[in-house]
Parts: structure tokens; C-alpha cells; sequence
């Protein structure tokens, strides 16, 4: 069974900075790629970045140039950090994983509340 834990979030002042990060129970080379969604109140969830197992990444448009998705492989995690944040980045990020045979896992989600 896997199992994805976010941590990280908090409360931040517009304009800081929060690094999330994704545990993973086990190597992630299982997954052909990971992910950060984010969901904020009345909304649906939405894509923030992806990083592929080939060290592709993608970004939502709202938050390029804000974001960096990465991984360490060695500690079965990957991150996301994020500068210059806004209060419409307040929301829950879940982090995603896919597995190579197409199996799609979510963590539970940690909160990110962007103070103006």
C-alpha cells in the first residue's frame, strides 16, 4: 500500500515563502511521475506542478516562475516550494503520484493559508 504524506504548510504573510513536502512510503521510482494539486474553498481541484520520472516538470501558469517542484530520491520525497505567495494561493495541496502501471495515489493534504 502507498502512502504519500504532505507536510509543510502553515500560515504565511503575502510575500513569504513555504517549502511542502511529500513522503512517500518506499522508493518513488515506482512512480513515472508526482505531483502537487492545490484545492481552495468552493473550488475544484487544480494542478500546480508535475515532475516526471525523466526530471520533466510542469507548471500551472499561476504559479510559474513562484514554484519549483523537485524530489530527493534518497529520502523517498518530493517537494514544493514556493516564493512570492499570495493570498489566492491559500488552499489544500495534496500531493499525487502515479505508478507506471497507471495507478493514481493522493496524500491527505496540507493547508496553506496566505495572509494579506
Amino acid at each position: 500500500q502507498v502512502q504519500l504524506v504532505e507536510s509543510g504548510g502553515g500560515l504565511v504573510q503575502a510575500g513569504g515563502s513555504l517549502r511542502l513536502s511529500c513522503a512517500a512510503s518506499g522508493s518513488i521510482f515506482r512512480f513515472n511521475y508526482m505531483g502537487w494539486y492545490r484545492q481552495a474553498p468552493g473550488k475544484q481541484r487544480e494542478l500546480v506542478a508535475t515532475l516526471t520520472n525523466g526530471g520533466n516538470t510542469n507548471y500551472a501558469d499561476s504559479v510559474k516562475g513562484r514554484c519549483t517542484i523537485s524530489s530527493d530520491n534518497a529520502k523517498n520525497t518530493v517537494y514544493l516550494q514556493m516564493n512570492s505567495l499570495k493570498p489566492e494561493d491559500t488552499a489544500v495541496y495534496y500531493c499525487n503520484a502515479r505508478t507506471w502501471g497507471g495507478v493514481i495515489y493522493w496524500g491527505e493534504g496540507t493547508l496553506v493559508t496566505v495572509s494579506s
